[in-house]
């Protein structure tokens, strides 16, 4: 295994902000994408008041090799969920909020309708708050979509996390093209009042060739916003990683995303699809 480069390690600090976030989403028993992925920006997110909320339980259906979040038996729907993410971005006075989910192909909208719950509950109780998703891809499914597009979110994002070479080892589960016809429908539901957003890691043995060309597949299939990070293997269990890409790569990745013609980019090491995710909208 190859070592971490000094760029990627983090410093954390206790803070009476973060103590005071992770207090209210004990109390409210609410998970959040920060801890269960082992996000590296899960401590500067809480300092910040912020989190993204992860709804559906804990345990997701799929197994991807790059993935720290748990695998297992789906958990039971929690029917107050909704309510309670609502209470803690009313409590946090939040602006802008994010909310993910395990993927639960056990269902038969894949989740759908609660994921439009939470978005409603959250818009009723808090004026003037912004929503992203960030979904799974519903097994193709167009119905269930156009169940969260009708809740109206601000973003939705669905992450492509790779190049399409490395889909049957990263992502096996999924479908590089299904992910794209994801994106290409939430700008074709959303009549192009809704933001489309993805995401992709580097590091796990792409080419620059390879990322271009997602760059471009892309902004085909109606994507705007975009984020890029390093991957980092949450252990040695998980998919190994290739190689760390140095942060004045990651800028010029970032420019010329933007130069393709991307509304909005965020590319460095410790970027992840959710990080300062409200500085998207500030574009406009």
């Amino acid at each position: 295994m190859i070592s971490k480069p000094e760029w990627l390690h983090i410093r954390h600090s206790n803070s009476q902000d973060r103590e005071a976030v992770e207090e209210l989403l004990k109390n409210l028993n609410l998970n959040t994408v920060c801890r269960e992925a082992n996000c590296p920006n899960a401590y500067e997110c809480f300092t910040r008041k912020t989190a993204t909320f992860m709804i559906l339980g804990t345990n997701c259906t799929r197994i991807c090799p790059f993935c720290n979040v748990s695998n297992g038996e789906p958990l039971q729907i929690d029917l107050n969920e909704p309510r309670n993410i609502a209470e803690a971005v009313k409590t946090l006075g939040l602006k802008y909020v994010v909310v993910t989910s395990v993927t639960r192909d056990d269902l038969p909208d894949g989740g759908a309708e609660h994921f439009a719950k939470v978005i409603l509950e959250i818009k009723k109780t808090t004026k003037d708050v912004a929503v992203e998703v960030l979904i799974p891809d519903f097994m193709g499914d167009n119905d269930s979509l156009k169940t969260v597009v009708r809740a109206f979110p601000n973003v939705i994002s669905h992450n492509v996390e790779t190049v399409k070479s490395l889909y049957p080892e990263v992502r096996p589960q999924a479908s590089y093209e299904r992910t794209l016809k994801v994106l290409r429908n939430i700008r074709e539901f959303g009549e192009g009042k809704i933001h489309s957003k993805s995401g992709v890691m580097l590091g796990m043995g792409e080419t620059e060739a390879e990322l271009y060309m997602l760059f471009d597949d892309l902004l085909e299939n109606g994507c705007e916003f975009l984020t890029i990070g390093q991957y980092l293997a949450p252990s040695k269990r998980h998919f190994p990683v290739h190689d760390y890409i140095e942060p004045e790569k990651f800028e010029k990745y970032g420019e010329i995303a933007r130069q393709k013609g991307f509304a909005f980019v965020s590319s460095a090491p410790l970027v992840r699809s959710s990080y300062h995710a409200d500085e998207a909208l500030k574009t406009e």
